[in-house]
């Protein structure tokens, strides 16, 4: 766990939420009860609104079931994303200071297929395999996501399943096993992070997670936000859009190469 003292990170030796030390010792966690039913609806409305009135923002989307950036159009998103239920538990382990870094509503369509083994970024400490992270030091966490349910996430529904302590093998999830279902980490079987509309579900992003298939008449909505150490880049819109430089800079900046190292990336993950 860690806290923020004079700009700089120390070693938090105070007390911490129980599922600030699971997300730390496992990955993930499910924390219940985050928002009230009240404030659930609200959401759903304003976010299912925007839905329906606007056209999917990525070419590859073709069901439709994305919508980036959501703090930028529902106000009731900016809101959330500062829920206590959900600070408190992310803070201890990214700092006090840590932001938002992308923020994306799902509206899974009735029996998606869910999707492949993945972690979000990194792995951030990267190693062999057979190379062991020592049990008596704390896995340093630099982003987190959660889903914040805007309606009940059943088995049916194909919750995400996360392979729990995985997010310490410092290795992507085996490229010739993606796909299955029955993969497993160190003995460990996937976990499943049903949820119900209000609850909190989230993981660490270097742990091996997907989707999985959801039953015909069963779909998934909910908003879905990574937080990250004020140290790593806010992803909400593109740096081609969003950047430090000016036209001159960005007109001698050439190759790739170029671009990228005055801070023009190409979009990846979290990108909008």
């Amino acid at each position: 766990m860690i806290r923020r003292a004079g700009g700089n990170l120390r070693v938090l030796n105070g007390p911490a939420p129980e599922a600030s030390a699971q997300l730390e010792r496992d990955g993930c966690a499910v924390v219940p009860g985050v928002l009230e039913p009240d404030a659930v609806a609200a959401l759903k409305a304003e976010i299912a609104a925007y839905f329906d009135q606007t056209a999917p923002d990525r070419e590859h989307d073709a069901r439709g079931e994305f919508r980036h950036g959501m703090l930028n159009v529902s106000p009731l998103s900016q809101q959330a994303i500062g829920t206590r239920g959900i600070l408190d538990v992310v803070e201890p382990l990214l700092g006090e200071d840590c932001h938002v870094i992308a923020n994306t509503a799902w509206r899974n369509v009735a029996g998606h297929q869910g999707g492949r083994w993945h972690m979000d970024a990194g792995p951030h400490l990267p190693r062999n395999e057979g190379v062991a992270w020592p049990d008596d030091l704390p896995y340093p966490v630099f982003a987190i996501g959660v889903h914040l349910f805007l309606e009940d996430c059943p088995l049916e529904a194909g919750p995400t399943a996360v392979l729990a302590g995985s997010h310490r093998s410092g290795r992507l999830p085996p490229r010739d096993r993606q796909d299955d279902l029955d993969l497993t980490y160190d003995g460990r079987q996937p976990v499943l992070l049903a949820a119900r509309a209000g609850d909190a579900a989230m993981f660490v992003s270097d742990v091996w997670h997907r989707g999985t298939p959801a039953q015909p008449g069963f779909g998934r909505f909910f908003l879905q936000i990574h937080y990250g150490r004020r140290d790593i880049a806010q992803r909400i819109r593109p740096t081609a859009e969003v950047n430090h430089l000016s036209e001159a800079a960005i007109a001698r900046a050439q190759t790739p190469r170029e671009r990228a190292l005055v801070g023009l990336h190409p979009m990846y993950f979290y990108d909008a």
